[in-house]
């Protein structure tokens, strides 16, 4: 992940326009290569992220309401749950940031408070390291991957960035570098809290190592800002991507009626109900886990077309103003960001792979159409 988003340092350095990787991969190949790489976004890695995720909040609440393990009554919640966020953005944009923003506030507390007490209180030894099997490190590595992608899409806006040659790269940085203290500080702390009863708390580890540490109190408490956690995701989600799936409507990149505005509320009522249902299909459909994979590996075409913008730009001196930020080495980072995302993409089952180029094969017909209507396809992920 660090060499993927130095890349997007330095792509994000020399490109100021809004969209991300759609706009870095537009402006090195061309609008064909933004567009595939922006549905890829939308539809392969967003909504499929969103429905793990709700699938997992579901989940971490069933500990405590035991009916939600009930196949048929999931899926019930997990309708309840979209058509409730998506009812709320679609009543006003300003319910809908100001929940996000209330909840990964309250989401965050817990977390801190569980690394700063449980270092303090760590009492087993941490456990010898054994290297696992091939396949079994290829799995777990494309989870892994899952939970630290998320930082590039806070370039989705990159036009409204100052001095993106500057801010670009320290945000970059300075988000794998949190990213790594939280998850780094958690892990430790649950292993040492829980030692080898870790490897039995499949279903809210985190929530086993507060109960450790605080009791059945620490334990909901931190059951609660699990589930505060994924809801915030997916409520944020449902709140940015509709209004990029707007912006491409209104730009001819997807179909028309995806950019209609509610004559009341003046949000993308369609496209947040559009967006709301592909999130279902899918979580009706998959397992947290196959869900995970199959927007790890939609994420992965996005990052090696990123990695291989990145060096096409740089190779034409594409600059936005001032001096752009150069990863060090020459070629070395991307070359060896390319190779781990090739190996990554490797360990996917064929079934990702088919739903990575279905969704690549309907996104070229669907360019193609507007194309030959007289439409120019240039998404963006970001109005």
């Amino acid at each position: 992940m660090c060499l993927v988003l130095l890349c997007y340092a330095e792509a994000g350095s020399r490109v100021i326009s809004s969209g991300g990787a759609s706009a870095y991969v537009e402006a090195a190949f061309g609008p064909y290569a933004g567009f595939l790489v922006a549905t890829l976004f939308w539809f392969g890695y967003a909504a499929a992220a969103d429905a793990a995720i709700a699938l997992g909040f579901i989940g971490i609440v069933g500990t405590v309401v035991p009916p939600l393990q009930d196949p048929a009554v999931r899926l019930i919640a997990l309708a309840v749950l979209l058509a409730g966020l998506a009812w709320l953005n679609i009543r006003g944009v300003r319910q809908g940031a100001r929940a996000v923003e209330v909840l990964t506030l309250i989401k965050l507390l817990p977390l801190i408070a569980l690394i700063g007490f449980g270092l303090f209180a760590i009492r087993e030894t941490l456990p010898s390291v054994e290297l696992p099997a091939a396949g079994a490190l290829g799995a777990a590595s494309l989870t892994i991957f899952f939970a630290f992608s998320g930082p590039d899409a806070a370039l989705g806006p990159s036009a409204e960035i100052v001095d993106p040659p500057r801010t670009v790269p320290r945000a970059m940085i300075l988000a794998m570098l949190g990213i790594f203290a939280l998850y780094g500080g958690l892990h430790f702390v649950a292993q040492g809290l829980l030692g080898a009863d870790l490897a039995k708390e499949t279903a809210a580890p985190l929530a086993g190592a507060a109960g450790r540490l605080w009791g059945p109190t620490g334990r909901t408490l931190l059951l609660a800002a699990a589930a505060l956690s994924v809801f915030a995701c997916v409520a944020g989600d449902l709140l940015a991507t509709p209004r990029a799936l707007l912006a491409s409507a209104r730009q001819g990149g997807l179909p028309g009626r995806l950019g209609a505005v509610h004559p009341r509320y003046r949000t993308p009522y369609v496209a947040i109900a559009a967006f709301a249902l592909v999130i279902f299909v899918l979580g009706a459909t998959g397992t947290f886990e196959q869900l995970t994979v199959l927007a790890s590996a939609a994420l992965l075409v996005v990052y090696g077309a990123t990695v291989a913008a990145a060096v096409v730009l740089r190779r034409r001196d594409v600059r936005a103003g001032g001096e752009p930020f150069r990863t060090p080495g020459g070629l070395l980072v991307p070359g060896l960001a390319a190779a781990i995302v090739l190996w990554l993409l490797a360990q996917t089952t064929w079934r990702e792979r088919i739903g990575v180029g279905l969704l690549i094969a309907v996104a070229t017909v669907l360019y193609a159409v507007r194309r030959a209507r007289g439409a120019q396809a240039v998404p963006r992920l970001s109005s």
